[in-house]
C-alpha cells in the first residue's frame, strides 16, 4: 500500500486524509494506532500524546448512551474508580484527595458535556439514557463518534465522520472539529466538509503520502498544476530516452561507433525512470432515462404517512414533473426516506391518494438495498436477472463502464466493499433506464472520484431527481430547488443550501420543532405597560450573567487568535531544526499555557450560560 512514504504532521493542523478505497487510508489509522506495524522505516508520534479515534464496531449494548460517551474520557473515569476505591476502603484522606483531583478535572462539567455532544449529534434528550443496544446501525456509529469526541486528545482520528450523518449534525460537526485545539485527522470524501475543516491534506498517490497545504479546493488546484508539471517533465525524458535508444539501436554494431554506443547505455541506466500521471479508473456511470412519462410523473394528495399507529407526515400535498431536480431538507428522522419510500410504493399511505403517471419507470437507491444484494451473485449475474434476452457481451460492457471489467465482472460481490457494492446497484438501476431518480444517500461508501463520476452522471441525466445526501456538494450541483420536511409536513424551500445554513445557526431548535402559534382565548386581557416592566426587570436581573458570557466568549476570541499565530510558529518546519530548539520549547510552553488558559475561560463560560438557561427556562 506505501512504499518508501513519508509524511511530517505539524501540531494542531487539521488534515484530510484522501485517497481511493483500499489505497491504505484506514491501514494508516492503525499503524499510528500502535495496531499495526511497519515492514520498514518509522512512525514516530510525540511521547504521552493523547490519543482518541473513531471505533468501527460497539460491544457495551447494555450500557446507557450517555454513560458510553463519558467512557470516551478515560481520565475521568479513572479519577471515580479512585473515589470509589478510597469509598468502599473508608479513607476519608484518600476520599478527600480523590474528590480534589476530580474538582481540578472539572468533573462536574464532563456531563454536561457529553449531553452536549449528544445534542449535537441529533439525539433527543429523552433517549440520553437508552441502552447503547436499543439504536440502529447508524445511530450507534454517532455514538462511536460522540465517545471519540468527549476524549480528551492530542491527536483525533477520525474514519469517515460524516457518513450516516444527516446535513444539519454535518454542519454541526464541522463547527465543532474546527474549535478542536489538537491535532486532527480525518478522513472523508465530502469535498465541502474537507474544504470547511482541513487546513491540510495528505493524499494517497502511487503508494506515496504527497502533502499540500490548504482545504480540498486549494489541494485540487495544486494537484492539477503538479501532475501537469509530472507529466511534462515524464514526457520530456521519453523523448530523452527515445532519442539514445535509438542511437544505441543504430551504432552498437559498428566498431567505430561501439564506445559512444556504450555510453549512451550507461546513460540510460542512470536515467531514472518519472512515473506518468495516473491517469482515473475512467468510471461512466451515465444513466440513460426513458422519455416517455406523463406529466405529472407523481402526485400526492393530502398524504398522511406512517408506521403502525405512528404518523410521521400528514397532509403532503406535491407534484414531481419531468426533468424536476429536487433535494430533500430535514434533520434524520423528520422523515425524508419515508416519503420516498412512499414515492417508490414500499410504504402503503395511511391517509390520502399516490397518482403515478403512465410510463412511469422508477430507479431507487437507499442503503438496506445493498444489504439485498445476492452475496453469491456476479456484477453481471444481478443484470443478467433483470434482463433474460441481453446478450451477454451487452452486460459484459455495461458493467466494465462500472469499473467491473474482466474476470471482476464475474465475480461474487461476497468480499466486494461497500463502494464496490454501491457500484453494482448503481448499474442496476442504470440497466432499467428510470425516469425518476430516487436516491436515499447514495454517497455514503463512494469515495472521492466515485463520488464525482456520480455528480456528472446526474448532471447528465435527463429525467427528474429526487435526492436525500449529507454531501452539500451534490446537493448543490444536483438540485434545482428544494423541499423541507420537518414537523410532519412537506414543504417548499425558496432558498439555498447556504441559506438552510444560516437558517439552523439562527434557531436550530426551532428549525426542527418550531413553536405552534395558537390565538389569545377571547377574555383574556394583556396590560401591555406591565409586560413591558416585567421583560425589563427580567433583563435587569439577567444582566451580570450577560455580561460574563460577553467577557468570556472576547476573551475566548482573543486566545483562540493567539492559538492560531502560535500554531502557525509550529507548523514552520525550520522551527524543528537543532539550532531553533529553544524556541520552540519557548513556542510549545506558550502553546499549552493559552490551551489551559482557553480551558479555564470556556468553563466560566460554559457555567454563566447554565446559569442563564436555568434561569430563562423557569421564566
Amino acid at each position: 500500500m506505501l512504499d518508501q512514504a513519508s509524511v511530517t504532521i505539524n501540531p494542531g493542523e487539521r488534515i484530510a486524509v484522501i485517497g481511493a478505497n483500499g489505497t491504505g487510508k484506514t491501514t494508516l489509522f492503525k499503524v499510528l494506532q500502535g495496531e499495526l506495524g511497519l515492514d520498514s522505516g518509522d512512525c514516530q508520534v510525540p511521547l504521552g500524546w493523547r490519543l482518541s479515534h473513531m471505533a468501527q464496531e460497539i460491544t457495551e449494548v447494555k450500557r446507557s448512551a450517555l454513560d458510553f460517551v463519558l467512557d470516551g474520557d478515560h481520565h475521568l473515569r479513572a479519577l471515580e474508580h479512585h473515589l470509589l476505591v478510597a469509598q468502599q476502603a473508608g479513607d476519608d484522606h484518600a476520599v478527600a484527595d480523590a474528590l480534589g483531583a476530580l474538582d481540578n478535572y472539572h468533573a462536574f462539567n464532563k456531563r454536561h458535556q457529553a449531553e452536549q455532544l449528544l445534542a449535537g449529534l441529533g439525539f433527543a434528550e429523552e433517549a440520553f439514557d437508552n441502552p447503547v443496544g436499543s439504536f440502529s446501525g447508524g445511530w450507534r456509529v454517532r455514538l462511536n463518534l460522540a465517545r471519540a469526541l468527549m476524549c480528551p486528545a492530542d491527536l483525533l482520528l477520525l474514519d469517515e465522520p460524516t457518513n450516516h450523518l444527516d446535513l444539519h449534525t454535518c454542519y454541526w460537526l464541522e463547527g465543532w472539529l474546527k474549535q478542536f485545539q489538537g491535532t486532527l485527522l480525518f478522513i472523508s470524501h465530502d469535498r465541502d466538509f474537507m474544504d470547511g475543516v482541513a487546513t491540510s491534506v495528505v493524499s494517497f498517490e502511487q503508494q506515496k503520502l504527497i502533502a499540500y497545504r490548504g482545504n480540498y479546493s486549494q489541494f485540487e488546484r495544486q494537484r492539477a498544476e503538479r501532475m501537469a508539471q509530472q507529466q511534462a517533465a515524464f514526457e520530456k525524458q521519453q523523448k530523452q530516452r527515445e532519442h539514445l535508444q535509438s542511437f544505441v539501436d543504430r551504432f552498437k554494431a559498428k566498431a567505430s561507433k561501439a564506445k559512444q554506443a556504450q555510453s549512451r547505455v550507461k546513460m540510460l541506466e542512470k536515467l531514472t525512470l518519472n512515473a506518468p500521471t495516473i491517469l482515473s479508473h475512467g468510471y461512466d456511470l451515465s444513466i440513460s432515462a426513458d422519455g416517455r412519462v406523463s406529466d405529472p410523473v407523481i402526485s400526492l394528495h393530502d398524504v398522511q404517512l406512517g408506521y403502525g399507529e405512528k404518523t410521521i407526515l400528514s397532509h403532503v400535498n406535491v407534484s414531481l414533473h419531468p426533468g424536476t431536480r429536487l433535494g430533500l431538507l430535514g434533520v434524520n428522522g423528520a422523515g425524508k426516506s419515508t416519503l420516498i419510500k412512499a414515492l417508490f410504493g414500499d410504504l402503503v399511505p395511511q391517509a390520502g391518494h399516490v397518482h403515478r403517471g403512465q410510463n412511469l419507470k422508477l430507479g431507487y437507491f437507499a442503503q438496506h438495498q445493498l444489504e439485498s444484494l445476492d452475496e453469491d451473485g456476479s456484477p453481471y449475474l444481478h443484470i443478467r436477472r433483470l434482463d433474460g434476452v441481453a446478450r451477454d457481451q451487452d452486460i459484459k460492457n455495461f458493467v466494465g463502464r462500472f469499473g467491473f471489467s474482466g474476470e471482476r465482472a464475474d465475480e461474487p460481490i461476497r468480499h466486494f466493499s461497500g463502494g464496490e457494492k454501491a457500484r453494482v446497484a448503481l448499474a442496476m438501476i442504470a440497466w432499467q433506464k428510470p425516469n425518476l431518480l430516487l436516491l436515499d444517500e447514495p454517497t455514503n461508501h463512494l469515495d472521492l472520484e466515485m463520488r464525482e463520476s456520480l455528480n456528472f452522471a446526474l448532471q447528465q441525466y435527463e429525467g427528474a431527481v429526487i435526492l436525500v445526501s449529507h454531501d452539500r456538494y451534490l446537493l448543490n450541483s444536483t438540485a434545482e430547488e428544494f423541499w423541507w420536511v420537518r414537523n410532519g409536513r412537506v414543504e417548499p424551500y425558496h432558498g439555498d443550501l447556504n441559506d438552510y445554513f444560516q437558517e439552523l445557526l439562527k434557531a436550530p431548535k426551532a428549525s426542527q420543532s418550531p413553536a405552534r402559534h395558537t390565538a389569545a382565548e377571547p377574555d383574556t386581557v394583556v396590560d401591555k405597560k406591565l409586560q413591558r416592566q416585567a421583560r425589563a426587570a427580567e433583563r435587569e436581573k439577567l444582566k451580570p450573567l450577560m455580561n460574563r458570557i460577553k467577557k468570556a466568549e472576547s476573551k475566548m476570541d482573543q486566545l483562540n487568535s493567539d492559538l492560531r499565530n502560535i500554531e502557525n510558529e509550529l507548523s514552520d518546519a525550520t522551527l524543528y531544526e537543532s539550532a531553533r530548539k529553544e524556541r520552540l520549547q519557548v513556542v510549545l510552553r506558550q502553546q499549552a499555557e493559552l490551551k489551559s488558559a482557553l480551558d479555564e475561560v470556556e468553563i466560566e463560560w460554559m457555567d454563566a450560560q447554565e446559569q442563564l438557561e436555568t434561569i430563562q427556562s423557569s421564566t
